[in-house]
């Protein structure tokens, strides 16, 4: 087994969601087990891939398979194994197989006394299935028509698993707002695409790039593709502005969060602009363009985590300012720096919302953490794993973030105007303050009266987190040579035109070190022993306060685009169908027919006198008519 086998990771997904959307009722336990099962065969089948892509030689290598054709034109199902394909499997089918054991202890309820298993479990995890095997085929594609398939499915996988609650109203909007909001980036980017194909001939990835980096498609319809395909990462990846959806995303159940956060949907767009990457490098306004997105997104996060209350949507404005962080680094032509925060904040993020989890598990899906505190004394495994993810996405050495925050920083001064790295790491400081903030209100100060009865999650919630929890610490270090042939993960998988080798800059490192563990510490004592100080700086910067509580007015605004100008719109097109479309063209020329026709049968009385008399008086008119010629 080994690369050309790589096709059955996302199938076993498909299996497994066929046979229990269909027969799970039928099935023991509603056959959520099929669901793990098939997760961790694909995680499983991963290795023999890795194995045999490192034996082969790294590189780019291609499956190719023709899924239909039609005359010269061909669209294939072939897969792409390269580095980036690498870091993306292994992260989705770790990240997903941990995620659905600790669902099995999450979504298990007390009802009646009774502690059972979510009355919609199978479908739970036939979804959970579905979701996986979406994003693993959008990784494998080496074509942009099962690439775009398969992007459409991950964004009907969300749209299921945000609103799986549907009984809840705050669920189903969540879960619609995420649909249309994404559905207005994916128009973009199969427009972007279709761009692509008429000017190439072909859907084939390697050959679009290879046509565009050769200069046979010109340069205005390249950048022109280029920023429409990064609306739609725009969408997925929850840049500004279309990033509104991602917080109340929070709605769908927390394992579903962390999925989402960590390893599929919101990656999906990062992913796109790095697997199009050489693309963006012809087209440098587009590349630009996804910089400024990136840095603008990642200080909107930031901001907006400092002041938010709800747990989970601080975590979820974290994740957006880390895609921000990620799409300025590939803005910065940062490719391997980029794909290695890809993975190392996936590790952090999927903890982090598992622990989230752990504490709504038991404090009754409670997420206002001035609710909370001292939880550590209760929950020590949650409490330290939580402790662990957020020292590692605040930077702090030597923790697997850090490490990426580290190569992120050199690829943006090398590849960017030093505004841009002033503005990161402001980004880098304020990420180690909403963290520090967090972790202080939830964990540590005094244990509420309230919540003495809160408890540590069961195993099958709590051993996913030690495993996350050492991966936190160790998994950075794969980017140092560690002996014999291995030279680090930057020369043992990335090379090529648009990577490079992994580097420390002890200057650069001391900076980003002292700022991530100042800040962190800052905002450790503020919430400590200064809280004056913090309520002093919220009424002095009231104004701004306002701002950041209310979202920057993005979802105000939107909301009165929709009342005041597409609703209205809609109004007035509506009325145009109504009165000039039917009334008028369709129905129009029918009610024209039919008064002819009511005319027209005027004479038709069924009286024999009267057709009498009209025969009569036509053949009068007749003999009159020869008369009048004749004479």
């Amino acid at each position: 087994m080994g690369i050309e086998e790589a096709w059955l990771i996302p199938t076993y997904g498909f299996v497994a969601f066929g046979v229990i959307a269909l027969f799970g009722r039928y099935l023991p336990l509603q056959g959520k087990h099929l669901s793990i099962i098939a997760i961790v065969a694909a995680f499983v089948t991963f290795w023999p891939v890795l194995f045999d892509f490192v034996s082969l030689g790294v590189g780019e290598h291609h499956v190719p398979r023709v899924w239909f054709s039609a005359g010269e034109f061909s669209v294939g199902s072939g897969m792409i194994i390269d580095p980036l394909t690498i870091v993306m499997l292994a992260l989705v089918t770790f990240v997903a197989s941990l995620v659905q054991i600790y669902s099995l202890g999450y979504m298990r309820h007390a009802h009646n006394g009774h502690v059972a298993d979510d009355p919609r479990i199978g479908w739970y995890f036939a979804v959970h299935s579905l979701f996986t095997a979406a994003m693993l085929t959008l990784v494998l594609a080496d074509n942009l028509l099962l690439l775009y398939l398969a992007w459409e499915l991950v964004g009907l996988c969300s749209y299921l698993l945000i609103g799986f609650w549907w009984e809840r109203k705050s669920a189903v909007n969540a879960s619609k707002k995420a649909f249309i909001t994404t559905r207005v980036g994916d128009v973009g980017l199969l427009i972007g695409i279709l761009i692509l194909v008429t000017e190439t001939g072909t859907f084939d990835i390697s050959t679009i790039i290879h046509h565009v980096t050769a200069g046979d498609v010109s340069d205005g319809k390249t950048t022109l593709a280029a920023f429409l395909i990064f609306l739609g990462a725009m969408g997925k990846s929850a840049q500004f502005p279309l990033h509104v959806w991602l917080p109340d995303a929070m709605e769908g159940p927390t394992p579903v969060s962390a999925l989402i956060h960590a390893a599929t949907m919101v990656t999906a767009g990062v992913f796109l602009v790095a697997r199009l990457l050489p693309i963006y490098e012809v087209a440098e306004s587009a590349q630009m363009f996804v910089a400024v997105i990136g840095i603008i997104t990642a200080l909107m996060g930031a901001t907006l985590a400092l002041v938010v209350t709800d747990l989970k949507r601080m975590l979820a404005y974290s994740t957006m300012s880390h895609l921000g962080f990620m799409m300025l680094t590939l803005g910065a032509g940062g490719y391997t720096a980029a794909a290695f925060h890809l993975l190392m904040h996936g590790l952090s993020k999927a903890m982090l919302f598992l622990s989230a989890g752990s504490i709504m598990h038991s404090m009754h899906d409670e997420t206002d953490m001035n609710k909370m505190g001292g939880l550590r004394h209760r929950m020590p495994i949650t409490g330290a794993a939580f402790t662990i993810g957020a020292l590692s996405l605040s930077g702090i050495a030597p923790l697997a973030a850090f490490w990426s925050k580290d190569e992120m920083l050199v690829a943006i001064k090398d590849g960017l105007n030093p505004i841009f790295v002033v503005l990161f790491l402001v980004a880098v400081v304020l990420s180690a303050l909403y963290m520090a903030r967090a972790t202080y209100l939830v964990f540590f100060g005094p244990l509420k009266s309230e919540n003495r009865a809160v408890h540590e999650s069961p195993l099958l919630m709590s051993l996913p987190l030690v495993v996350l929890a050492v991966l936190s610490v160790f998994a950075g270090f794969i980017v140092l040579p560690l002996g014999g042939d291995y030279e680090g993960i930057g020369r043992f998988l990335f090379h090529g035109e648009h990577g490079h080798d992994f580097e420390i800059q002890p200057l650069w490192t001391i900076v980003s070190i002292v700022l991530a563990t100042g800040s962190f510490a800052l905002g450790i004592w503020l919430y400590k022993s200064s809280r004056s100080t913090v309520d002093t700086i919220r009424v002095q910067f009231s104004g701004v306060h306002r701002i950041l509580v209310n979202r920057y007015y993005m979802d105000t605004m939107y909301q009165w685009i929709v009342d005041r100008v597409v609703l209205a719109l809609g109004r007035a097109v509506a009325l145009f169908d109504r009165t000039v479309v039917n009334d008028r063209g369709v129905n129009g020329a029918g009610l024209t027919v039919l008064g002819a026709g009511k005319r027209l049968r005027g004479h038709v009385t069924g009286l024999f006198a009267d057709y009498g008399l009209a025969m009569g008086a036509g053949v009068t008119a007749i003999a009159l008519y020869v008369w009048l010629r004749g004479a």
